[in-house]
């Protein structure tokens, strides 16, 4: 992904007739097929992220002067898709979404948001982020025209992240069982960043063990293709194609449009498109529609504004898409000869124990420990002053005692009892954890308050309580997960900070929450 502040998308329609709703985009092996023509389909798209104008929020799919003027240049290019990186779930989408229909134009939705998403470097899945996530698949689950779920983005981008991805898969997990359970068989994939040294790891780790855990696609952010003197094979393509050979679900390139020879002519799509690449990929998503200040943009537009001017990518990438005529499969005659990944297994680039997930969050499991505790945050409100003190006060406790509770270790597939409780809920917890053994429970910066008769009075009953996906809680883990604590854990997190150098089992070991007391206050300036 090429900017950092996401927008949200706005996208309108041109036709003022009523169309009947879009045929139906299935998943059969490792292709997308239209489920009603049996035509394979290969995604013509572009990311629509228009920022310029915006004051608050980005949405432009709540825009619908820019839908209806953007909607217009979608089918002068020949686009079917659009990726849209961030929405404001509470506005209406209707008309937008209408219109985009209306021109035969399908939605690819990412489910993070800047506040509620996973963070690389202090990664979690918790309540908070997935109520978040379930709340926007509500909003849009209703329309026709929205064909796939991303819910990861270039998460895990180096070998010392790799722990954030058992975060997103187990959001997979159950993002995946949330659809399904609304009646709704949208897939939900992952796009990653290309990085060689942890690209293989990544694509067997969201294709392998248990299929409800598995991402339904695989897509590629991919910016080596840099104009007309790269080829296929000096670009890099050639690597990639193979890489996805046999894979057992579909690909696709989430963001491609390297911007260091401008303008550009788009060659890569003839590979894309054509006998190079059309056998293993679906299509892909330029990156970007407006230009913005990374100058990726094929026109210039402002928000709520009916201008538009074209840059001089725009005409290269219509006769770009004009040529691009990819020779797919009939449904009926395709049959699926592959299977799942192997898991990668732990390395110096893969800090994850493949086989064991981060737990599915429990509002009423966190909920009970709440009302259990002795000692606890007076709000879990907090400032980012507060976010910040909070942290420093997380990082020496946990320096002196135990954080189990509400600490994880990918490496040895470890995941506490209330490590999938929000922020403010494992912070509480670790304030009353200190308490019970110091009787302090001041924390300097932060206002605390101390409980009499708790309502509830013990754990105990509290991890009985059913997940956020109405599923017994037996246990405090994720599939194949172990409640025991590790034998490092505690000792890990005893120096009360993360080691920004250290070996690979350290750097592990240091994505605990609480053993860095930054990436606690990173944390907490979200509130």
């Amino acid at each position: 992904m090429k900017f950092s502040a996401l927008a949200a998308a706005c996208v309108g329609a041109m036709v003022a007739a009523p169309t009947l709703a879009l045929d139906n985009i299935v998943i059969k092996g490792s292709k997308f097929f239209n489920e009603k023509t049996g035509e394979q389909f290969f995604f013509k798209g572009v990311a629509y992220q228009p920022r310029s104008g915006v004051s608050g929020d980005l949405d432009p799919l709540a825009d619908p002067i820019g839908c209806k003027r953007d909607i217009a240049v979608f089918k002068e290019l020949g686009l079917n898709s659009i990726r849209v990186y961030e929405v404001d779930y509470s506005k209406d989408h209707d008309e937008c979404m209408k219109m985009l229909e209306d021109a035969g134009i399908y939605l690819v939705l990412d489910m993070p948001s800047p506040k509620y998403a996973i963070n690389r470097k202090a990664p979690y899945w918790d309540e908070e982020i997935m109520g978040e996530w379930k709340k926007k698949v509500d909003a849009f689950s209703k329309y026709s025209n929205l064909l796939a779920w991303i819910a990861g983005n270039e998460v895990t981008n180096d070998k010392d992240t790799t722990p954030a991805s058992a975060f997103v898969k187990a959001a997979i997990r159950d993002m995946k069982a949330y659809i399904k359970s609304k009646g709704h068989s949208t897939p939900v994939g992952y796009a990653d960043n290309d990085d060689m040294n942890i690209r293989m790891n990544l694509i067997d780790y969201f294709n392998c063990g248990d299929e409800k855990s598995r991402a339904d696609f695989y897509g590629i952010n991919i910016y080596r293709w840099c104009g007309d003197k790269t080829t296929f094979k000096t670009s890099g393509y050639e690597d990639v194609t193979k890489n996805m050979t046999d894979y057992s679900i579909p690909s696709l390139l989430t963001e491609f449009g390297c911007n260091k020879v401008r303008p550009r002519t788009f060659p890569e799509l003839k590979s894309l498109y054509g006998p190079d690449m059309n056998t293993i990929f679906s299509g892909g998503i330029m990156y970007e529609y407006s230009e913005e200040d990374n100058d990726y943009g094929i026109v210039s537009v402002s928000y709520g504004d009916s201008k538009l001017t074209k840059t001089g990518d725009y005409e290269n990438l219509k006769k770009a898409l004009a040529a691009a005529k990819p020779k797919g499969v009939k449904m009926s005659d395709y049959k699926p000869a592959t299977k799942e990944s192997t898991c990668p297994t732990l390395g110096p680039n893969w800090h994850i124990k493949s086989d064991v997930l981060p737990p599915t969050p429990s509002t009423a499991r966190c909920s009970c420990m709440m009302d259990s505790l002795s000692c606890t945050l007076a709000s879990t409100t907090l400032t980012k002053d507060e976010g910040t003190s909070l942290g420093d006060a997380m990082g020496y406790i946990c320096g002196q005692t135990s954080c189990d509770g509400v600490s994880h270790n990918t490496t040895k597939g470890f995941y506490g009892d209330y490590s999938a409780c929000s922020s403010a809920h494992r912070s509480a917890w670790v304030l009353n954890e200190n308490f019970s053994k110091s009787k302090k429970c001041d924390i300097d910066g932060v206002k605390t308050t101390t409980v009499k008769s708790p309502k509830q009075k013990d754990q105990g009953s509290c991890l009985k309580q059913k997940d956020d996906l109405n599923n017994d809680g037996a246990t405090s883990s994720g599939s194949g997960s172990s409640s025991k604590s590790p034998s490092s854990s505690s000792s890990s997190s005893s120096s009360g900070k993360s080691s920004a150098n250290g070996n690979a089992a350290s750097a592990v070991v240091s994505v605990q929450l609480f053993s860095s007391a930054m990436a606690v206050a990173a944390l907490f300036a979200l509130f």
